[in-house]
């Protein structure tokens, strides 16, 4: 018995130990291709609003924030493997998502829109995307709903690794029109010198495929970030934070 009892305490500080550093740093997983919410500057930093709010949840928790950058549809097989604590990349919370990770707390909800240029025909109707290449993100929940809903009417939905890639192609014409996040394509493409011939035609709606808001994903039973994040999101909504960094970004209210 005496002898185990140095062991025993060994394990115990060590325990302790990699709990202590687990609360002192907390390490994001982000795709910094989808402006407004994350993105990278001219000088290769991270920026959006995703960053500002990230930023300010460690803030607000006392530890330090790292940001890892990774391809959104490999974010949750690398959350999964430890490379980061949770992302923190305008993740949509649908039900397919729940299966694999958990999620905090609501932190904004934003819809899908179709996106076309302005003398496009196409309308969020499958009659008349018949035919046509539509561009989404790989991963997005704008791919799924449109390999769900669009491909088997016959609509051709083309994959590219992030949302910033499919522009290009849309203003050459090898793509008719993109699914995309409808704040992201406004202040992404629409309101660049790029995408002034191109409108948004139509916000989708489906909770099942859509979700319901986007959130910070974390591993499976990870209680004790998911506690750190969500009290300190709600930290950041009673002090007023989190409405002055929603207001330099949108003009509307993204938290319902």
């Amino acid at each position: 018995m005496k002898k185990s009892l140095p062991l025993a305490l060994l394990l115990s500080l060590s325990a302790f130990s990699q709990l202590s550093a687990a609360e002192q740093t907390l390490r994001f997983g982000v795709d910094p291709t989808f402006p407004p919410f994350e993105s990278k500057a001219s000088d290769g930093s991270l920026q959006g609003f995703d960053i500002d709010l990230g930023n300010a949840i460690c803030a607000q928790a006392k530890v330090t924030c790292q940001w890892v950058q990774t391809g959104f549809d490999s974010s949750i097989p690398a959350l999964q493997a430890k490379k980061f604590d949770a992302i923190l990349s305008a993740m949509s919370m649908t039900e397919k998502r729940r299966e694999q990770v958990d999620f905090s707390d609501m932190l904004y909800i934003t819809p899908s829109a179709l996106l076309t240029p302005k003398n496009s025909a196409l309308t969020e109707n499958t009659s008349t995307l018949r035919g046509k290449n539509i561009g989404v993100a790989q991963g997005t929940i704008q791919e799924t709903y449109a390999k769900a809903k669009w491909a088997p009417q016959g609509v051709n939905i083309v994959s590219y690794p992030n949302q910033m890639e499919i522009y290009p192609d849309l203003v050459a014409g090898r793509l008719d029109g993109s699914l995309a996040n409808a704040v992201s394509a406004a202040q992404g493409f629409l309101n660049t010198p790029e995408g002034k011939n191109y409108v948004i035609k139509a916000t989708l709606v489906d909770k099942a495929l859509l979700g319901n808001g986007v959130g910070i994903g974390l591993r499976k039973g990870d209680a004790v970030h998911l506690k750190l994040i969500n009290e300190a999101l709600a930290a950041l909504h009673a002090n007023g934070t989190y409405d002055r960094l929603a207001k330099k970004y949108f003009e509307f209210k993204v938290y319902p």
